[in-house]
């Protein structure tokens, strides 16, 4: 018998609901580059589709908090 041997049908994800806390925490997360989109949508319950979209409101309505003079500079 194969000690490394898995049995598939025991494994499975349980699944996460989505709560507001829960986005604001991977979009945060999306918006300083703490976390992947795959990563930030399997916190959050969703698709990467639906993380995608999502995140694309957060920017829209969240005003960036950085100075972009700053990272635009090329000497």
């Amino acid at each position: 018998m194969n000690p490394y041997k898995i049995n598939k049908a025991s494994l499975y994800e349980i699944p996460v609901k989505t709560t507001p806390e829960n986005v604001k925490e991977a979009n945060e997360g999306l918006f300083r580059a703490k976390m992947t989109l795959p990563a930030a949508a399997k916190h959050c319950g969703m698709t990467q589709k639906e993380m995608k979209l999502t995140f694309f409101e957060y920017l829209k309505y969240n005003l960036p908090d950085y100075d972009e003079q700053k990272f635009s500079e090329t000497d």
